[in-house]
This record gives structure tokens, sequence and C-alpha cells, in this order.
């Protein structure tokens, strides 16, 4: 008996929950789309803090790191580019796209900073 009544809780749990989920992606995703319209506008500061939003609303949406990671390349924030690739990654380690991105971001950075340690 007890084991049918805990199992119906973790069920109910789990049901109320994917609501929640699924509204998280949602309100993370809007963001997401906000900051590339306002990223395509130039307004960057802008795109930056729609996905930092993102991120917090849904820490597991790849794609949020993602957008932020270019973001903060563009604006010249290389060290936190590189820890928003490596989180994106981490979450979504099949994603061409992401892995293409901080390849690309860790190829053009290392032979800036190898050209920089040259006399």
């Amino acid at each position: 008996m007890f084991s049918r009544v805990a199992a119906s809780v973790v069920l109910l749990a789990a049901a109320s929950a994917a609501p929640l989920y699924a509204d998280a992606r949602n309100d993370a995703k809007a963001q997401v789309a906000f900051g590339i319209d306002v990223a395509q506008k130039g307004l960057w500061r802008e795109a930056i803090y729609r996905w930092e939003k993102a991120t917090e609303i849904d820490p597991t949406y790849a794609a949020a790191y993602n957008d932020l990671a270019v973001g903060y390349e563009h604006e010249g924030q290389l060290e936190k580019a590189r820890k928003a690739y490596e989180k994106a990654v981490e979450i979504d380690p099949g994603n061409t796209q992401i892995r293409q991105n901080f390849e690309l971001f860790k190829e053009i950075n290392d032979r800036t900073a190898t050209a920089k340690e040259r006399p």
C-alpha cells in the first residue's frame, strides 16, 4: 500500500513539475528571441541582459548559454564567453553548432593570445 501511495506522489510531483518546466523553457525562449532581435539592431548590452535572464529562468537551456557566449565575445568579455560556451557544451555536448562556435572561439583567442606573447 505504501509503495502505491509513494509512487502516486512521485507521479503527481512529476506531472505538476512538467508545466513549470515548459513555462520556464518558453519564458527563456522568449528572452533569447528578444536578445537576438536587439543584437541584430546592435544593442548588445540589452541582448546580453536578455540572454543572462534566459539562463537564470532555465539553467538547462544550452542555446541561451551559446547566445550569451556570442554576446560576451562580441563585447570583448572573453573569460565570460569561454565559461558560457563551456556551460553550453556541458549541457548539450552533441550540439554541433555550439561545439563549432566554441572551437572557433578557442582557435581565434588562442591565436590572439599566442601573438600577444611574442616579443
